[in-house]
């Protein structure tokens, strides 16, 4: 497979939340981070898959609206819509710019997310804020 069709097949195990189907994707030194949220980010399988579930695990219903994907050599940009549902009735329809590279081994070795953040923490429900303001490291 190639870099776009890897990326595309994450992209189906993602909105699956299927956790771990999800970490075979990842190099041990793979990184991910909101950009402009985490300046750390998290790297390995493991913390990649923990950052991600404090977001989005609690949600109740969590949808994919694919736009335009380039791939380039290792690298693939794909903006995409995501709608995050909640048990107490917040819909919130959230924009991101995924930016992924991928090795020659067709791991994931690079994750970085855009997105207006504001839109989701302005919508989004206090007690998910409070969840996610735990954060994944404690």
């Amino acid at each position: 497979m190639d870099a776009k069709e890897i990326v595309e097949a994450y992209w189906g195990v993602h909105f699956s939340r299927d956790w771990d189907e999800m970490v075979s994707f990842f190099s041990e030194d793979a990184h991910y981070t909101d950009v402009g949220l985490d300046a750390v980010g998290a790297t390995g399988p493991g913390e990649i898959i923990l950052r991600l579930r404090l977001g989005i695990e609690p949600l109740s219903g969590y949808l994919h609206f694919p736009k335009n994907t380039i791939s380039e050599g290792n690298f693939v940009v794909t903006e995409h819509v995501e709608q995050w549902q909640f048990h107490t009735g917040e819909v919130i329809d959230h924009p991101f710019t995924s930016v992924m590279e991928v090795n020659e081994a067709g791991m994931i070795i690079r994750w970085h997310d855009y997105s207006h953040l504001g839109n989701l923490l302005e919508q989004a429900p206090s007690w998910w804020l409070e969840h996610i303001a735990n954060g994944w490291r404690g």
